[in-house]
C-alpha cells in the first residue's frame, strides 16, 4: 500500500471555502481509491479539521510516512502558513512520523487551461430581457483581462504571478487586448488599479480572472472591488469569472505532485544519515599539475602539493641512479690549521671602540643632574624652576639625607 496522501490547506473563516475543500478531499479519495492510497487533509489554522487531528487519524492507522501536498498556486509561506515548522511540531508528537513534501500547483500548463475555461465561460454572451435591441458587439482585441491573486510581502511570489499572467496570455489568449496581473491585498495594482490600466488602453470589456483555488473569503473581495470601480465607470463592461475549484483537472495536477513526491522528487524530511550520500569520490590523489603560465605564488596549500607531486613524478620518470655494488667509503675530512697571523691586529682601533662604547650605570645610581631635568625642568635643556630641589629627590620609601 503506498503512502497517504496528506492535502494541507492554508485555513478560512468562510464556510464556503471550507465545505469546498472537503469536497475536493472526498474526490481524491474516489480517485486514489485504486492505486490503493489513503487520502485526508486540514488546515494549518483557521478551520477545521486541523491539520494535527488529521495527521494523528493517520499514525493511530499505522502510518508514519506521509506524502504532504500544499493546496497553493504559489510557494508563499506568509499566505499558506510555516509548513516545515508545523510539520517539525508533529514530528515531536509522533518520534517516527516521515514526510515528504510536494511542489506547490501552479503554473502548472493544466492550470493555466483551467483558467481559459473560465475565461470562455465568462466571455459567453449572457441574454438579455430587458431590451429587444441586440448586444454590442466587442471584438476580442478590445478585451483584457485582470488575473489576480492573493498578494504577498514577498516579491518573489508577486513576480511569479505575474509570469502566470504572461504565460497564459500568450499560450491561451492571444487574441485578447492584453492579460494585466492585480492583487487583492499586501501590494500593488489592486484590483482598481488593474481595470483603470486595461481601460486606459483602450478595452471595452474587461475579465476578471481569480488566481484562485476555491471560494470564499478572498473571491467575495475580488468581485466587491470589482463592482466598485464599474459602479463609476458605467461604459465599461466588467465581468467576474469563476475560481478554479473543485474539478477532475485540478485533481490531476495534485495526483501528479503527489506521484511526483513518491518518487523522490519533494523535500525529504529524512534524516540525513538515511538519505543517500550524494558526495563524489575521489578520483586522483592531487589537482591537476601546474601550467607553465601559473603564477609564482601559486604554490601554496593545493597548488604546493601539485608541485611536488609533478617534481616527483619526474624524478620517477628519469629513473633512478645505478647502484655501486661497493660500498661507499667517505672521504677523510682535511682541517687547515689556523693562521692568527694572517690577521691584521692594526686594522681595529681599539682605544676608539672604548671611547664610545658608554660606562655601564650602577645599580640604584641616579645622576641628581638627571633627576632635575625631569623634575625641576619642564623641557630638557631648561633652566631648573625656583621650587626644584638643589639634590636628588626623596624616594618613596627611603629616608631623605636632608
Amino acid at each position: 500500500m503506498k503512502p497517504p496522501l496528506l492535502l494541507i490547506g492554508h485555513g478560512t473563516h468562510d464556510e464556503t471555502g471550507v465545505a469546498e475543500f472537503g469536497r475536493f478531499v472526498h474526490r481524491l479519495r474516489c480517485r486514489l481509491d485504486g492505486l490503493p492510497a489513503e487520502v485526508s487533509g486540514g488546515f494549518i489554522t483557521n478551520a477545521r479539521p486541523p491539520l494535527g487531528d488529521s495527521i494523528a487519524s493517520l499514525v493511530a492507522r499505522g502510518h508514519h510516512h506521509l506524502i504532504a501536498v500544499p493546496l497553493s498556486l504559489t510557494g508563499d509561506r506568509r499566505a499558506l502558513g510555516d509548513i516545515p515548522g508545523t510539520m517539525a511540531l508533529e514530528q515531536e508528537r509522533h518520534p517516527t512520523l516521515e514526510y515528504d513534501l510536494g511542489r506547490p500547483l501552479g503554473p502548472d500548463p493544466r492550470v493555466l487551461k483551467l483558467l481559459a475555461e473560465r475565461l470562455a465561460d465568462a466571455r459567453a454572451e449572457m441574454p438579455r430581457f430587458v431590451t429587444d435591441e441586440p448586444p454590442a458587439e466587442i471584438a476580442p482585441g478590445e478585451t483584457a483581462v485582470v488575473l489576480v491573486g492573493h498578494g504577498s510581502t514577498d516579491p518573489a511570489v508577486n513576480a511569479e504571478v505575474h509570469r502566470v499572467s504572461r504565460l497564459f496570455w500568450e499560450t491561451h489568449a492571444p487574441d485578447l487586448l492584453t492579460v494585466e496581473t492585480a492583487y487583492v491585498s499586501h501590494t500593488r495594482p489592486g484590483v482598481p488599479g488593474g481595470l483603470e490600466r486595461c481601460r486606459r488602453l483602450g478595452a471595452k470589456r474587461v475579465i476578471v480572472l481569480p488566481y484562485v483555488l476555491f471560494a470564499g473569503g478572498v473571491l467575495e473581495r475580488i468581485w466587491a472591488q470589482a463592482l466598485a470601480y464599474g459602479a463609476n465607470h458605467e461604459g465599461l463592461d466588467i465581468r467576474c469569472a469563476e475560481v478554479i475549484g473543485d474539478c477532475e483537472g485540478l485533481a490531476d495536477v495534485v495526483i501528479d505532485r503527489y506521484e511526483e513526491a513518491l518518487a523522490g522528487g519533494g523535500q525529504s524530511s529524512a534524516p540525513a544519515a538515511r538519505r543517500p550520500s550524494t558526495v563524489l569520490a575521489v578520483t586522483r590523489p592531487f589537482p591537476a599539475a601546474r601550467t607553465q603560465d601559473a603564477s609564482p605564488g601559486a604554490e601554496n596549500g593545493a597548488g604546493l602539493v601539485t608541485a611536488i607531486a609533478a617534481r616527483l613524478n619526474t624524478t620517477r620518470d628519469a629513473g633512478p641512479e645505478p647502484l655501486s655494488p661497493e660500498p661507499l667509503t667517505p672521504a677523510p675530512l682535511e682541517l687547515e690549521s689556523l693562521d692568527v697571523d694572517a690577521f691584521d691586529v692594526d686594522a681595529f682601533d681599539v682605544e676608539a671602540l672604548d671611547a664610545e662604547t658608554p660606562e655601564p650605570e650602577t645599580e640604584g645610581e641616579i645622576e641628581a643632574d638627571s633627576m632635575i631635568g625631569v623634575a625641576g625642568r619642564g623641557e630638557a635643556g631648561e633652566e631648573p624652576r625656583g621650587d626644584a630641589p638643589d639634590g636628588p629627590l626623596a624616594q618613596p620609601g627611603v629616608a631623605s639625607a636632608v
